[in-house]
């Protein structure tokens, strides 16, 4: 199936790389788009090959500038709410999807593209990398998660600041405040980004979707019940072959062979 508005590319190992290809309009989220992403998770659920996503944007500028506000300016009360409702579905199908997923954010990530980079299980960023949640400027909120994930991912008081103020900010306080896992050169960040899927992608398919389970799950419920959820998990590990694998390669010191 082809795209108006993605890009999807197969690399080795069973990497898929997404990106959104809006350049003009620096890959804002206009509905279509959103449309889209779906319609790509989709096929990706049912491809037995794909073991993990990259999601990046089109050009030097911007991962996603936010969402299309030519479009959203537009909308009604009522298809705001589906709007957003959508969005919000969408960034929740992103943070449960049963495939590691990885933001290469390779410039702007503001409004709808923070949001869609925080659903994403890892962020690499580019050195010119700006973050925000300017919607306050706008006079509308987050629609789709940011002022929820914000919060969890900085704290309070900073979310608060950020959200308020509306400021966007650079990647060396995206690194300070826990926002980003790595920073590289523009030039380099695919590259860096294949390299660390595919350490990620020779790993076990099954043990990656129980450990993704479980950091998603369990930071919603109490610790006691996160540990019993853990429990749980680890003995379902055993049921595979990947677990009988993992530990015979290790016992004969050769790199293990996972399905």
């Amino acid at each position: 199936m082809s795209f108006k508005n993605i890009l999807i590319e197969a690399h080795e190992g069973g990497v898929y790389c997404l990106t959104i290809n809006r350049p003009k309009v620096l890959n804002a989220l206009n509905k279509a788009t959103l449309e889209e992403l779906n319609q790509v998770l989709d096929q990706l659920e049912d491809n037995k090959l794909a073991r993990i996503l990259l999601i990046t944007g089109a050009g030097d500028k911007a991962f996603v500038a936010g969402a299309d506000i030519e479009e959203m300016s537009q909308l009604t009360v009522f298809e705001a709410k589906c709007f957003s409702e959508y969005g919000m579905t969408l960034m929740r199908r992103l943070e449960n999807f049963k495939l590691p997923i990885i933001a290469l954010v390779n410039g702007y990530a503001l409004g709808g593209g923070c949001e869609l980079a925080m659903s994403c299980d890892l962020i690499l960023a580019s050195d010119n990398a700006k973050f925000g949640q300017p919607e306050i400027n706008l006079a509308v909120t987050p629609g789709f998660g940011g002022s929820q994930r914000l919060t969890r991912l900085v704290g309070r008081p900073m979310a608060l600041e950020l959200l308020y103020t509306g400021r966007l900010f650079n990647v060396n306080e995206a690194m300070r405040l826990g926002l980003v896992n790595h920073v590289f050169p523009q030039p380099e960040l695919m590259q860096e980004g294949l390299k660390i899927a595919s350490q990620i992608s020779g790993k076990s398919r099954m043990a990656l979707q129980l450990i993704k389970q479980l950091v998603q799950r369990g930071q919603d419920v109490p610790l006691d019940n996160a540990c019993i959820m853990e429990t749980d998990q680890f003995a379902l590990s055993f049921s595979g072959p990947d677990q009988t694998e993992g530990m015979g390669a290790f016992l004969e010191k050769r790199a293990p062979e996972f399905n």
